[in-house]
This record gives structure tokens, C-alpha cells and sequence, in this order.
């Protein structure tokens, strides 16, 4: 968890998310009481009117993971979002470079935009990403992978993009 400097002390990063820490709290707690009690009325309802103590005990546990989903949506109408989404203003293309240079770097590539679909390409129009990832068509090898890993292979250079380096080879054993 790493906590956020912003205008508000009491904002962190839970799993890539921002959260209010007291509305954190607070959610978990109505998780707690709304789940709990939705399980322990329903095992009380459906301990004399169902034949086996432990199918009662299953339909209970539903009757819990509903009172969870309930507290969800308890939580969610409380507790707005705190993302800050921005529309309109032209993005820092520094995070889109990495973007591209980590998954150039991966096994698969960055691939080609002349083999997607038309639907795929329109779609990318609309986002105005297919400049993006056309100028930066995937870094094409001739020739196999050096034994020693000191031979650099021929590579296609695009103007304006940093070149990546493949991680380097390992070996089995």
C-alpha cells in the first residue's frame, strides 16, 4: 500500500487504485455487519425449516455472499470514486513510450498493425492510437538469436522511438 501525497493526507494505492483510507475503513465494516447478518439470520430462519443442518448451512452462506454484494452496493453509493479522469487535454506521451517499449520487450512483440482486422484498425483510429503503435512497428530480427549474446542483430530503426533491447536469452538445464 503506498500512500499518496495529494491535497488529501488520507488517500492511498490499494492494488493500483486510489481509496480514501476512512472510507476504506468504513466499507469494511458495513461489509462485515451487512454480510454477517444476512448469514446469521438466514441460519437462523433455515435451522428448523430445512431438513440437514448442513444444506442449511449452504443456503446461509449464500444468503452471506448476497449480503456481500449488497454491502457493495451500499459501499459504492456512500463512497464516490476518487479517480481524477481528464478528457480532452493532450497526455504526457511518456507513459505511452513505455507502454510500448515493455511490451515490445516481451516475448510476442508489438506485432503489426497491416495484420489486424479492419474493425480492429477503425477502432484504433478512433482512440488515436493507431499513429502510435504504426510508428512503432515491431523491431524485426533476420537472423537467429547469437549463441553468445554479444552479436547484436539487425534491427529496423523507426525515427523517434528509443530502440529495446530484447531480454536476453536463457538457457535451460
Amino acid at each position: 500500500m503506498k500512500k499518496h501525497n495529494l491535497r488529501h493526507g488520507h488517500l492511498a494505492e490499494v492494488w493500483g487504485d486510489t481509496v480514501d483510507l476512512r472510507h476504506l475503513a468504513w466499507s469494511i465494516g458495513i461489509g462485515l455487519v451487512v454480510s454477517l447478518s444476512c448469514f446469521l439470520l438466514a441460519s437462523h430462519l433455515l435451522a428448523d425449516r430445512v431438513g440437514s443442518a448442513a444444506l442449511a448451512r449452504a443456503y446461509a452462506m449464500l444468503a452471506g455472499l448476497a449480503g456481500c454484494v449488497l454491502s457493495g452496493v451500499i459501499c459504492g453509493a456512500l463512497f464516490p470514486p476518487k479517480r481524477e479522469v481528464v478528457e480532452g487535454g493532450e497526455a504526457d506521451p511518456s507513459w505511452r513510450q513505455e507502454v510500448l517499449n515493455e511490451l515490445a520487450a516481451q516475448s510476442g512483440g508489438l506485432g503489426s498493425v497491416a495484420e489486424l482486422p479492419p474493425a480492429v484498425v477503425d477502432e484504433m483510429k478512433a482512440l488515436h492510437l493507431y499513429e502510435l503503435f504504426a510508428n512503432a512497428q515491431p523491431v524485426v530480427s533476420d537472423a537467429a538469436p547469437a549463441s553468445s549474446g554479444t552479436e547484436p542483430s539487425a534491427r529496423a530503426e523507426v525515427p523517434g522511438m528509443p530502440q529495446v533491447e530484447p531480454p536476453p536469452a536463457t538457457e535451460e538445464r
